[in-house]
């Protein structure tokens, strides 16, 4: 991708998460990015398109992120990683994710099977840990995590590391 496109797809990026992809015209993407409409048009097709392109680089981000929970052996160590989930993302990338939160309230869009993989690691560490219902506790691990993220990426959540160290301390990990 050059550096012209990236660019492109940043502008749009902060666009979509602040204003809202139907709020957002890709006339206003290209002033914003000092290139023609046109020109957006032959490397993206549509303002669908760059939306697309986005959503893949978050397919890539999202696996980056949860690799080490699924190379982890340790069943304690995979839920501490999953807890420390949500707390691990720079500032830098806050817009790229609200993006990838609110288009969860849009059914094209959400895809939650995509989250499985991640559903039958913690399952498989809270069975291994003994624990009653593991599928139950893997479900609502993943709903703390998502609700924490959410609350970080709206800015609600100022005592991240208190939170944090009380989150792992309550699940003993």
């Amino acid at each position: 991708m050059t550096d012209k496109q990236q660019n492109i797809l940043n502008i749009a990026l902060d666009l979509f998460a602040n204003e809202g992809f139907a709020a957002t015209s890709t006339s206003k993407i290209a002033k914003a990015a000092g290139v023609s409409e046109a020109l957006i048009f032959r490397h993206f097709q549509n303002k669908k398109g760059l939306l697309e392109a986005i959503i893949k680089e978050a397919e890539l981000k999202s696996f980056t992120l949860f690799e080490p929970i699924f190379l982890e052996e340790d069943p304690s160590l995979v839920i501490r990683k999953a807890l420390e989930l949500p707390f691990s993302i720079p500032c830098s990338e806050y817009d790229f994710w609200k993006l990838q939160f609110k288009l969860k309230w849009q059914k094209e869009y959400d895809h939650p099977q995509k989250m499985e993989p991640l559903l039958e690691k913690l399952s498989s560490a809270f069975n291994a840990l003994n624990c009653d219902d593991p599928t139950k506790e893997a479900i609502l691990l993943n709903q703390i995590v998502f609700a924490i993220s959410t609350e970080i990426l709206k800015g609600n959540l100022d005592n991240q590391k208190e939170y944090k160290e009380f989150l792992l301390h309550r699940y003993q990990v």
